[in-house]
């Protein structure tokens, strides 16, 4: 058989079968007097065994190893591994394929900010807030934003720690409603001047609603064993982060932070 002959022969393109050759997977055939290759069959049964081990999810160096006389591996092993692969593989696809899921629900019922996509804790949370979360206050939605930067920035247990302690604000009406009146007294100072007299009593009153438990998952680890500071505590990211925010509620945020520092001893 010529080249083309036997590539029809076992659905395998002419492309392939110099490929083939040229990495070694198929010894040369004997060649005509005119110098064209010719094929038999036993050339047919390896590139037939070569096409199956591919389909199965084999590279071409796993298939040299299986083809080779010395490969030091069996064909069960190699295949046996490949099956480990395959369920990793299917495992993880479950899991990404749960989470669009859930995510498909937060969009579908408006849950779901620009932002995304987001963890699977974050969805969670946004879920709890309810739609209505961020409903006419542009610092609300602006906060959104900014646990949303911070989920893809927080290493996972910590933030999984930090969305567990923000639930309590999510699932206790009364705390609940105190903080979108917060939000409320924010919005108010968009167009203030950093020393306005409502910046103190609210920075004061942000700090008061901050669980214990939020804190402690935000601030964990702020110094290295040198005492050097870490990124994302303070610095140039904290500074971005006020600098997100109205001169007067960056104002009123400082106070917060402040009040925080005073009740944890914790450096802002």
């Amino acid at each position: 058989m010529r080249i083309g002959e036997i590539a029809a022969a076992v659905g395998l393109t002419t492309r392939a079968i110099r490929h083939y050759h040229h990495l070694g997977l198929l010894p040369e055939p004997a060649r005509r007097p005119n110098g064209y290759r010719d094929y038999g069959l036993r050339e047919a049964i390896v590139l037939a065994r070569v096409k199956r081990l591919t389909e199965l999810g084999l590279g071409l160096d796993e298939v040299r190893d299986v083809l080779a006389d010395d490969a030091g591996r069996e064909l069960s092993e190699v295949l046996a591994e490949l099956d480990d692969d395959l369920a990793r593989q299917e495992a993880d696809i479950k899991a990404r394929r749960a989470r669009l899921a859930e995510l498909l629900r937060l969009a579908d019922e408006g849950l779901l900010t620009g932002e995304g996509p987001v963890s699977a804790g974050l969805a969670e949370l946004f879920g709890r807030f309810g739609p209505a979360a961020a409903a006419g206050s542009p610092t609300a939605a602006k906060d959104l934003e900014h646990l949303a930067l911070f989920d893809a920035t927080l290493a996972p247990d910590r933030r999984d720690r930090v969305y567990s302690a923000l639930h309590q604000l999510a699932d206790d009406p009364e705390l609940a409603a105190r903080v979108r009146a917060l939000y409320a007294r924010l919005d108010e100072l968009a167009d203030a001047p950093p020393d306005d007299p409502r910046v103190e009593p609210l920075g004061r009153d942000l700090a008061a609603v901050v669980p214990e438990d939020f804190l402690a998952a935000l601030t964990e680890g702020q110094q290295d064993e040198e005492g050097a500071e870490r990124p994302g505590h303070g610095g140039a990211f904290g500074e971005a982060f006020l600098d997100d925010f109205a001169p007067a509620q960056a104002a009123a945020v400082r106070a917060m932070l402040g009040h925080l520092g005073d009740r944890t001893g914790w450096t802002p």
